[in-house]
C-alpha cells in the first residue's frame, strides 16, 4: 500500500498544481465575463434610466446575475476538468508502473478477485508477460490455481477474470471509473479545499 499512497500523493500534488493553473485561467475568464456583463449593464442602465430608474435597476441586476452564473459555470467546468485529469493521470500511472510493482499489484488483485481459485485470467496483449508472472505469484501466495488465458483483452491494464458463470472485470480503466464514482467528491475536496 506504500507505493499506492506515494502514487496518490504524487497524483494529488500534480493535480493540485494543474488545478491551480486551470482555476487561475478560469477565474481570469470569469472576471472577463463579469467585466463584460457589467459594462453592458452600465451602458444599458444609463439609457434605461432616462426611461425609468426602476427598469434600469432590474436589467442591471439580471445581467449581473447572469454574469455570476456564467462565472460559476466556468469555474465548475474547470474544477470538473481538473478532477477528470486526476483520474486520467491515476490510470496512466497505474498502467506505467515499474514491472515488478505492476506484477505485485496484479497478483494482489488476482488473489482478491478470485472466488473459486480456478478462474482464467485474460490480460491485454502487452501484459502477457506480466500477467504470467502475476498469475504464478498469486497462485503461489494463495494456493489457488488461476489459469493464464491465451486470449487477450482490449484493455490498458489489469485483467478480466473468467469463471464458469461469471466474469470479473478488473481492467484498470474500469476500476478507476468505479473509484471515480465513489471518490470524486473527496478528490474535489482535496484539490479545492
Amino acid at each position: 500500500m506504500n507505493g499506492i499512497e506515494r502514487i496518490t500523493e504524487r497524483i494529488s500534488g500534480d493535480a493540485r498544481k494543474e488545478s491551480e493553473q486551470i482555476l487561475a485561467e478560469a477565474r481570469s475568464r470569469a472576471e472577463e465575463i463579469l467585466s463584460g456583463y457589467r459594462a453592458q449593464a452600465e451602458a444599458e442602465g444609463k439609457e434605461l434610466r432616462e426611461r425609468g430608474a426602476r427598469a434600469a435597476a432590474e436589467r442591471e441586476e439580471r445581467l449581473a446575475g447572469t454574469a455570476q452564473m456564467e462565472a460559476r459555470k466556468t469555474i465548475l467546468a474547470a474544477r470538473q476538468e481538473v478532477v477528470e485529469a486526476a483520474y486520467v493521470r491515476a490510470l496512466d500511472r497505474l498502467c506505467s508502473m515499474p514491472e515488478a510493482q505492476y506484477v505485485d499489484a496484479l497478483a494482489a488483485l488476482l488473489t482478491e478477485a478470485s472466488s473459486t481459485g480456478t478462474e482464467e485470467a485474460v490480460f491485454s496483449a502487452k501484459d502477457q508477460k506480466a500477467g504470467k508472472a502475476a498469475v504464478a505469484k498469486a497462485d503461489a501466495a494463495s494456493g489457488k490455481k488461476i489459469a493464464l488465458s491465451k486470449e487477450t483483452a482490449d484493455i490498458r491494464g489489469g485483467f478480466l477474470l473468467k469463471g464458469k458463470n461469471v466474469e470479473v472485470n478488473c481492467a484498470f480503466e474500469t476500476l478507476v471509473r468505479l473509484q471515480k464514482t465513489e471518490t470524486a467528491g473527496a478528490v474535489a475536496k482535496l484539490l479545492f479545499p
